[in-house]
């Protein structure tokens, strides 16, 4: 799908495990600008194709904390970097400040400093002769939220919040109600918290509909905004000054899994590589490596990747015949992950058939569950409702948190994913008695009688 903004069309890249969005804009003279772009060149390049256009600037609001950029992949394929001169990036690139201005052959770029999801965020207003086509807003002003402004560090998140208030009311709000915006972070995004699942929005609708920006003032502001915070995975604190140094490029086709025999799994996995198994949650039930950790190939793994493995750890994938093994590769790189030596050749029936043991995670249904019931969804997740006497442990948390809960446990998410990734750090640890519940507190909840606790 394709926007069309005053003759300037504007095609949206959305990544959906991660909740962001990329956009490509056609520049009418058979260039393209690419905004906010991820690792992976691919989507971008693709569009530009299809459309026979070359990418001719790779344009960044601000340093990510939750993607590794893609912009010195674009100009590794001959494309401008346009970015904020504040951030202090390492690698060649324009930098620009408040007020500055690049010529696109026709259009406008115009950079508006809107400090506050980071010190160095940059919007960007695309114009047509003086008419306002569009706005980038970055992590700035999003659908029906704004941005974090705690991933600096603790002691700087109420000062940012404060600077983003201004930014919005003297920098975004002044602008025409009419002006359609394009924010990056969005739904799904641990950048932000917005409330549907909409990518685009206008600075009138925001004035009309947005929480925050019905805060009567900023310590109304400084308040609901910092009151909303939840957890964030712990690459964040990592990925900015990956991106502001530059990382490796990697190219259009990323390098393949390298087959890996039974013994030399083993012998990694003894020297201290991480065994990952991204198999389907049923699949690794009936049988994995020990000390094998489940994180199932879907559009979120690479949140839990980045938030459950440390960034240097060497590690080994185990794969059913038919997944995707590129997407795998793809997944880790956007997230800083480097080390990827292969994966187990042959899958978990070559593992059995070399005669060593397997481990087995009985599944019981929601609405079946016995024991001590851990629940590992996030927060605001479990505040709306859970089973009565649940613990309750962010699966984010889990590796730090201790269970002192004697018998057996029952690890419950919303369908499974993540209770089976819980039950497989539990197990590394030792612990055995263990099942996962498949399926979630609205399923036990369906059963008659059977009532969901809310708050904490």
């Amino acid at each position: 799908m394709s926007y069309e903004e005053g003759g300037v069309q504007i095609t949206p890249v959305v990544d959906e495990g991660l909740g962001n969005a990329s956009y490509v804009v056609d520049l009418g003279d058979g260039r393209a600008l690419v905004v906010d772009p991820s690792r992976d060149p691919g989507p971008y390049l693709g569009v530009a194709t299809d459309r026979r256009l070359v990418v001719a600037y790779a344009l960044e609001t601000h340093l990510h904390a939750d993607f590794v950029s893609g912009s010195r992949e674009l100009a590794a394929n001959g494309a401008q970097v346009l970015a904020s001169a504040a951030a202090g990036s390492e690698f060649p690139h324009h930098g620009l400040g408040d007020g500055d201005e690049v010529d696109l052959g026709g259009l406008r770029l115009r950079a508006l400093a809107t400090p506050g999801h980071t010190p160095e965020h940059l919007s960007y207003l695309l114009l047509d002769g003086s008419e306002p086509v569009a706005l980038f807003s970055g992590g700035s002003l999003l659908v029906g939220a704004v941005a974090r402004t705690d991933l600096i560090t603790p002691d700087r998140t109420e000062e940012l919040a404060r600077r983003l208030w201004r930014s919005l009311h003297e920098r975004i709000l002044v602008l025409p109600d009419a002006l359609p915006v394009y924010p990056t972070h969005g739904a799904g995004s641990f950048c932000s918290a917005p409330a549907g699942d909409e990518r685009t929005t206008t600075i009138g609708r925001e004035k009309a509909t947005n929480p925050l920006l019905a805060a009567p003032d900023e310590d109304a502001f400084v308040k609901l905004l910092l009151g909303g915070l939840g957890s964030y995975p712990s690459y964040f604190l990592r990925l900015r000054e990956v991106n502001r140094r530059g990382p490796a490029v990697v190219g259009w086709e990323p390098p393949p899994l390298e087959p890996l025999e039974v013994r030399d799994v083993r012998r990694l996995a003894d020297t201290g590589a991480l065994v990952v198994d991204v198999r389907p949650v049923a699949v690794f039930a009936t049988g994995h490596v020990p000390g094998s950790l489940s994180i199932q190939l879907r559009d979120q793994f690479a949140t839990w990747l980045g938030w459950l493995v440390e960034p240097e750890r060497p590690l080994v994938f185990v794969l059913d015949h038919d997944q995707d093994r590129l997407d795998v590769v793809r997944q880790a790189l956007k997230v800083g992950y480097e080390h990827l030596i292969g994966e187990l050749a042959g899958g978990i029936e070559a593992w059995e058939a070399a005669g060593l043991p397997l481990r087995r995670v009985p599944l019981v249904p929601a609405a079946g569950v016995t024991g001590t019931v851990v629940d590992v969804r996030q927060d605001a997740e479990y505040a709306t409702g859970h089973l009565p006497g649940a613990v309750h442990i962010e699966l984010g948390s889990l590796s730090k948190s201790a269970i002192s809960a004697a018998g057996p446990l029952t690890l419950m998410c919303g369908h499974g994913e993540r209770a089976m990734t819980a039950a497989s750090i539990l197990a590394a640890t030792g612990r055995q008695d263990m099942a996962v519940a498949v399926g979630g507190p609205a399923d036990w909840a369906a059963a008659p009688g059977d009532r969901l606790a809310t708050a904490g």
